[in-house]
């Protein structure tokens, strides 16, 4: 080799395939690129979506009844809890309790009884002096609507045992003095409880009643099915007894 030749020259250049090699090596082994997107996990469950009170007045015929029926009988209790504790005025404590009590107990039964599960009842005294209770349900055609019964029904069976527990827990303190808030409270709790059963339950014999002899008479006719209609509306009553 002539020491004029440029060192550059004398390099003898490397393989062109192993050369290219890595960077086929390269370019197979890349992962592709990983695309981060946002989701909603909450929106992808519609029971998720429904649930809550959000979704339980959604889902409500009647959301305005069912909201004040909750909120007049939640408010007796709170206003009670909360007056006994952070008031001594006993007056004050009273009356504002009284008051919910009664608006909550004329709401559910002429308004909320009505409107959510189509039931309405009251006593009447006729011209001898007896008294005698009277019922009104809606028409069977027309039923109401699943979660308007079902939370009207929980709102008049878990107040009532919700006071029956103030009451003992009053007993055991020795509140003598809101004995009587909470004595008035039951009696117009189970008042509400005991008369929209009863109408509930005279609601559902008055039906079977009407089923069992519209369709025995239609199919049957003649004695044969005016004795069958009887036993039937005997039978399909005591159901409801």
């Amino acid at each position: 080799m002539s020491t004029n030749t440029p060192l550059l020259e004398t390099i003898e250049p490397d393989d062109p395939s192993t050369a290219q090699a890595p960077s086929r090596n390269t370019t197979s082994n890349a992962r592709p690129a990983v695309v981060l997107t946002p989701t909603n996990n909450m929106a992808s469950v519609p029971a998720d979506a429904e649930s809550g009170i959000a979704g339980i007045l959604r889902q409500s015929a009647h959301p305005a009844a069912l909201f004040c029926l909750y909120f007049f009988r939640i408010s007796a209790i709170a206003v009670y809890i909360l007056c006994g504790l952070l008031t001594n005025n006993y007056v004050l404590s009273t009356v504002a309790v009284v008051v919910l009590l009664a608006m909550d107990f004329w709401n559910c039964r002429n308004v909320a009884g009505r409107t959510l599960v189509g039931l309405r009842f009251w006593n009447q005294v006729d011209d001898d002096g007896e008294s005698y209770w009277v019922f009104e349900s809606r028409d069977p055609s027309r039923p109401a609507n699943p979660v308007d019964a079902k939370m009207f029904w929980i709102a008049l069976y878990v107040f009532p045992a919700l006071w029956l527990l103030l009451f003992v827990v009053s007993i055991f303190r020795s509140s003598i003095s809101f004995i009587p808030i909470v004595a008035l409270a039951l009696v117009f709790n189970f008042t509400n409880a005991v008369g929209f059963t009863y109408a509930d339950r005279d609601a559902k014999q008055r039906w079977a009643n009407s089923i069992a002899s519209s369709g025995w008479n239609m199919g049957m006719g003649g004695i044969g099915g005016q004795i069958l209609g009887g036993a039937m509306k005997n039978s399909v009553g005591r159901l409801f007894r």
